[in-house]
C-alpha cells in the first residue's frame, strides 16, 4: 500500500481515518536533517555546498518510513502547504535515496492540502505534483544565510562583548526595533498642555459633553493652553458668556469590516483580545489545524475559496436574517508586494460550526477559534451604518467656541459578531452618544472643568504590535514571527513585562555594537530587500547561489574588519553611542561622567558575562557600578548609613544587587555582603534592611538531639541547616517563602527536619511530587506531568524535561499546550536515551587529558555556533 509522510502523529492519524486501510500513514515528526553543528556546513568556496546530517531523533523515524517503502514502491510527500513543509518533503527524498529506499520504480509524488477534511485530503490525492524545486532553494537560500549570519557574527560576540549569545539576520533586526523605542522613551521629554470641557444641558434637561475649541476668536491649538493659569482663564471666559446651539451637523457613515484572519493579524489580535503570545497562539492554532477545525495557519494570503465564501454567507442568513448579507460577496487581496507562497486566509474548516457545538475542551483552542470563526463569518457581513453628529456651540459674541461629537449606530452589520482590537486604547470622542440637540436653543452651562495633561512616549512593542510593525518593514515573515520574539526573550537580551517587551542591558549592548560595526546588516531597508530578493528566488525568478555570492562577499569582508579590533576599542565606540543614554545631566550641573560613590573616578561602559554595566575607572579601589539602563539615584550603588564604624552600602553585581559591610582592604580582602533575596527591590532597600541580610546566617535554636538549627539564603534560595551530633554531614531544607529566613521558628524547623530524614531523597531515589498531573500522553502513552526544578517549573514526560515559558504559570498549563512543549523540545534532542556501556578503556595518559582540556573550549564554541539563530 502506498507510503503517506505527513508531519506530526496527530495529523497522521486524522489522515489516516479519511485514507482508510488502503493506505500507510506515518509522521516525519518535523525536519529530519539540519546543517551540523560544525565549520564548513555551509561551504562558500565551494559554490555553498551544504552538508546535512539527520538527526539522532530523526533517524528512527526516517527507518521506519524506509521499511514501509519495502512492501510498497509508492512515496506520497504530504507535508505542511509552505515553505518549510516543501523543505521537508526535499529531505525525506534526499534521505530516503542516500538509503536506497527510492529506487528508479519508486513513484514519489507531493500532495498539498489547505485543510485536513475529508474533501480537501481526497482533492489533494486525486491531484499529486513534484517538489517545488524554486521553493526548496528559497528554502536553502535562507537556511544557508542564517547559517553563515548565525556562526559567523555570535563568535564575534562573543570575543568582543562577553555575555552576548548570539545574533541572527532577522533576530538582530527584531531586537533593534525594541532597543530603539526604548531610547525614544528614555529620550523623551513630557510636555504640559491644559484641556476644558463643559458639560452642557439642553432646554429639555439632557446633559452632554463638549471641549473648547475656541478662545478669543481664534481656534485653539493642542499646546495653546500651557499651564493652569491659562486654563483658569478660559474656564471664566466660558462662565462669563451665554452659549447656544450655532450649528448641527448629521452625516452619514459606515465601517466595513476587516479581512480575514493571516498569520501575522491572528498573532495581533490574539495577544490584544487575550494577551497570548504568538508561540502561544501559534500552537493552539497548529492543533486546531491537524484537529481538521480550521484551515493552514501559516500563510500571507486573506483570499477565500469560493465555496468557503458560499457557505459563510448561508451560515450568516441562517443565523442573522438576510439583511446580514450583502448584495455582493466580499472579494479580499493582499496589499502587500512581498506575500509569499500565497494561501488561503485562515478560516473555520466548516463555517456553520462554531466552538460550542465543535466541543472544544481546550480553553486556548477554543478562544482561538471562537475569534477565528467571528472574524471570518464578520468579512463576508454587511457593513455597519452610522451616523456621525457634530455639533457647535459658541458665544453671542465669537469669543468662545466649544465641539461636541457623537455617533450613532443606525445597522449594526458585522459589529454585531465582531469588532477588531485595537493596540493602544484611546478615548474616542466620536463613539459617545448625543441626546438631540437643535440648531439655535440655549446650551445651559452645569460645570466646566479644567484638565492637565502631558504628552505621552512611545508605548513599548507588545508582541502584537511588534509583530504589526516587523510586517510594515517586511522585515521576517509570518511563520517566523513567533520564533523570533521567542528567541530574543530566551536569549535574555529582552523581558517581557505586563505584556510589554523592554530591553535588557545586554540586549541594548548587542544593539549597539551591530550598529557600529555591522551597520549595514541590522537595517530595515536591507533585511526588507533580502526578503524581497528571496521571494524573487522562490518564485523561480532569481538564482539563490548568486544571491549568497553577492551576500557573503560584503559580509565576509565586514567579519575579517571587526575581528582585529580589541575589546577596549570596542567598549570606548559603545561608550561614545550610548552617552546620552549613560550619563544624563545631572539636576546640579556636575559632570555626569564623575563616579558619584568616590567622586574622582570617571564612568565607563563595562562588560562581564551577564552584560553591559556602568563602573567606576578607579576600580578595584572604588567598586561602585550601576546597571546600563538604571538610575544612580533610584538603583545604583550608593551607601545607606554607618553600623559600628562601617559604611553599609548597596552595590551592584554580576549576580544583581547585594548589600556589603565596609571595604575591601589588605587585612580584609573579602569583606562581608549578602545578596538580595527574590522579592526585596534595590531602590526600597534601607539600613534596617541590610544589617538584617548582613546578620545571616540566624540562629534559630538548640536541636532537642543536640546541635544547632539556623537559617539563610543560599544558591538555590532559603532554606535551614542542621548538624546532629550523628549526622555525617549537615542536613539541608528548602524554605518556599523567603520571609520564613527570618521568621520560622523551632516547632516548624524540627517538623521540617524529621519529614527531610525521614524522606532524603529527591531526585536519588525518592520522586518529586508533580505540581499538576495532566494525565496520559494523548499520542505516545505515559504520563504528563508538570515539574517544580532547580530552575522553574517545567513539564516532564517519560525522559523529556521542556521548561515553561517563562509567562506560562504551572497552573496554566494544559495537556495540549504540554504536548507541543514536548515535541518541540524532543525535535531539539529533548528525548535522550541512555547510551549502551563502552568496554572499559585503559586510563589516558596523563599527555592526552592535557590536550584534552586544551582544546575542550575550543570544541565546545564551535558546536555552540550550531545554535546560532535560524530566524527565518
Amino acid at each position: 500500500m502506498p507510503v503517506v509522510v505527513v508531519e506530526s502523529p496527530a495529523k497522521a492519524k486524522t489522515i489516516n481515518k479519511y485514507l482508510g486501510s488502503d493506505y500507510t500513514v506515518l509522521a516525519s515528526y518535523g525536519h529530519v536533517r539540519d546543517l551540523p553543528a560544525k565549520n564548513g556546513s555551509v561551504d562558500p568556496e565551494h559554490d555553498f555546498d551544504m552538508t546535512w546530517e539527520v538527526g539522532s531523533d530523526s533517524r528512527k523515524h526516517v527507518a521506519a518510513i524506509a521499511d514501509a517503502l519495502k512492501s510498497d514502491d509508492a512515496l506520497i510527500l504530504a507535508t505542511d502547504p509552505d515553505r518549510e513543509g516543501e523543505a521537508i518533503s526535499w529531505h525525506l527524498k534526499e534521505a530516503l535515496t542516500k538509503r536506497r529506499s527510492i529506487k528508479k520504480s519508486t513513484d514519489v509524488k507531493r500532495v498539498t492540502f489547505n485543510a485536513i477534511t475529508e474533501a480537501a485530503v481526497s482533492e489533494a490525492m486525486a491531484n499529486p505534483r513534484d517538489i517545488d524545486e524554486p521553493l526548496v532553494e528559497a528554502y536553502l537560500a535562507r537556511r544557508a544565510l542564517d547559517y553563515l549570519v548565525g556562526f559567523n557574527l555570535s563568535p564575534v560576540l562573543w570575543r568582543k562583548l562577553p555575555g552576548a549569545r548570539s545574533a541572527g539576520r532577522v533576530q538582530s533586526v527584531c531586537l533593534r526595533l525594541i532597543v530603539e523605542r526604548e531610547m525614544e522613551i528614555e529620550a523623551f521629554r513630557p510636555r504640559e498642555y491644559w484641556t476644558v470641557k463643559a458639560l452642557l444641558s439642553t432646554p429639555r434637561g439632557q446633559d452632554y459633553e463638549a471641549r473648547l475649541t475656541v478662545l478669543a476668536g481664534k481656534k485653539l491649538d493642542k499646546f495653546d493652553l500651557e499651564n493652569e493659569t491659562q486654563a483658569e482663564l478660559a474656564v471664566q471666559a466660558i462662565t462669563s458668556r451665554d452659549l447656544s446651539v450655532q450649528s448641527v451637523e448629521a452625516k452619514p457613515a459606515s465601517r466595513n469590516p476587516s479581512a480575514p484572519f493571516m498569520t501575522s493579524t491572528l498573532q495581533q489580535e490574539a495577544s490584544r483580545k487575550f494577551g497570548m503570545g504568538a508561540r502561544q497562539t501559534m500552537n493552539a492554532a497548529q492543533r486546531l489545524y491537524e484537529a481538521g477545525h480550521i484551515t493552514y495557519m501559516r500563510t500571507d494570503g486573506i483570499d477565500m475559496a469560493p465555496e468557503a465564501v458560499d457557505q459563510a454567507r448561508a451560515a450568516i442568513k441562517d443565523r442573522y436574517g438576510a439583511d446580514y448579507v450583502p448584495s455582493e460577496k466580499r472579494i479580499y487581496k493582499n496589499k502587500a508586494k512581498n506575500a509569499q507562497e500565497a494561501h488561503e486566509c485562515i478560516r473555520p474548516a466548516d463555517m456553520s460550526k462554531d466552538a460550542q457545538s465543535l466541543k472544544i475542551s481546550e480553553p486556548d483552542q477554543r478562544k482561538l477559534y471562537d475569534l477565528i470563526w467571528k472574524r471570518t463569518l464578520a468579512c463576508q457581513m454587511a457593513s455597519a451604518r452610522l451616523e456621525r453628529t457634530t455639533v457647535e456651540i459658541g458665544s453671542a459674541d465669537g469669543q468662545v467656541g466649544l465641539r461636541a461629537t457623537g455617533q450613532v449606530v443606525l445597522f449594526d452589520g458585522f459589529l454585531k459578531v465582531y469588532e477588531e482590537g485595537r493596540d493602544d486604547t484611546v478615548v474616542d470622542e466620536d463613539d459617545k452618544r448625543l441626546p438631540q440637540i437643535m440648531q439655535g436653543e440655549k446650551a445651559e452651562k452645569r460645570k466646566i472643568t479644567p484638565d492637565q495633561h502631558f504628552t505621552q512616549p512611545p508605548p513599548r512593542y507588545t508582541e502584537a504590535t511588534l509583530v504589526k510593525k516587523m510586517e510594515e518593514l517586511g522585515i521576517g515573515r509570518p511563520s517566523t514571527y513567533a520564533s523570533i520574539i521567542t528567541t530574543i526573550q530566551d536569549r535574555e537580551y529582552v523581558r517581557k513585562e505586563q505584556n510589554r517587551l523592554i530591553p535588557e542591558d545586554k540586549g541594548r549592548i548587542v544593539t549597539i555594537f551591530l550598529l557600529n560595526f555591522f551597520k549595514r546588516y541590522v537595517e530595515y531597508d536591507f533585511t526588507a530587500a533580502l526578503e524581497a530578493e528571496l521571494d524573487d528566488v522562490s518564485a523561480g525568478e532569481k538564482d539563490y547561489k548568486e544571491l549568497l555570492g553577492r551576500f557573503w562577499r560584503d559580509f565576509s569582508a565586514a567579519i575579517a574588519e571587526t575581528s582585529d579590533l580589541r575589546i577596549a576599542e570596542v567598549l570606548d565606540v559603545l561608550d561614545d553611542a550610548l552617552a546620552p543614554q549613560l550619563y544624563p545631566p545631572r539636576e546640579d550641573g556636575s559632570d555626569p561622567r564623575i563616579c558619584p560613590l568616590c567622586g574622582e573616578g570617571q564612568l565607563h561602559l563595562k562588560t562581564s558575562r551577564t552584560g553591559g554595566f556602568v563602573g567606576c575607572g578607579r576600580y578595584p579601589e572604588c567598586r561602585y557600578t550601576r546597571p546600563i539602563g538604571g538610575d544612580a539615584a533610584e538603583t545604583g550603588d550608593r551607601v545607606l548609613g554607618v553600623d559600628d564604624g562601617d559604611e553599609i552600602s548597596l552595590r551592584s553585581g554580576r549576580f544583581g544587587p547585594y548589600v556589603q559591610r565596609g571595604e575591601a582592604t589588605e587585612e580584609n580582602k573579602k569583606p562581608k555582603r549578602a545578596s538580595l533575596p527574590k522579592g526585596w527591590q534595590a531602590d526600597e532597600m534601607t539600613l534596617e534592611k541590610a544589617l538584617t541580610l548582613l546578620s545571616l546566617p540566624r540562629v534559630i535554636g538548640e536541636h532537642p538531639d543536640g546541635g544547632e538549627i539556623s537559617s539563610n539564603f543560599g544558591r538555590f534560595g532559603p532554606y535551614i541547616m542542621h548538624k546532629g551530633p550523628e549526622d555525617a554531614k549537615p542536613v539541608y531544607v528548602n524554605l518556599k517563602d523567603p520571609a520564613d529566613v527570618f521568621e520560622i521558628g523551632m516547632n516548624r524547623a524540627v517538623e521540617l527536619l524529621a519529614e527531610k530524614r525521614a524522606n532524603p531523597g529527591r531526585g536519588r531515589g525518592t520522586a518529586a511530587k508533580p505540581l499538576k498531573e495532566l494525565g496520559e500522553h494523548p499520542e505516545e502513552g505515559g504520563p504528563v506531568n508538570v515539574m517544580e526544578g532547580r530552575y522553574g517549573p517545567y513539564v516532564k514526560w517519560e525522559k523529556v524535561n521542556a521548561t515553561l515559558p517563562k509567562d506560562v504559570e504551572p497552573e496554566a498549563v494544559t495537556m495540549n499546550m504540554a504536548v507541543a512543549l514536548i515535541a518541540e523540545k524532543a525535535a531539539k534532542g529533548g528525548k535522550k536515551k541512555t547510551a549502551k556501556k563502552a568496554p572499559a578503556k585503559k586510563a589516558a595518559t596523563k599527555k592526552t587529558t592535557a590536550k584534552k582540556k586544551a582544546t575542550g573550549s575550543k570544541t565546545g564554541a564551535k558546536k555552540s555556533t550550531a545554535k546560532a539563530d535560524q530566524d527565518s
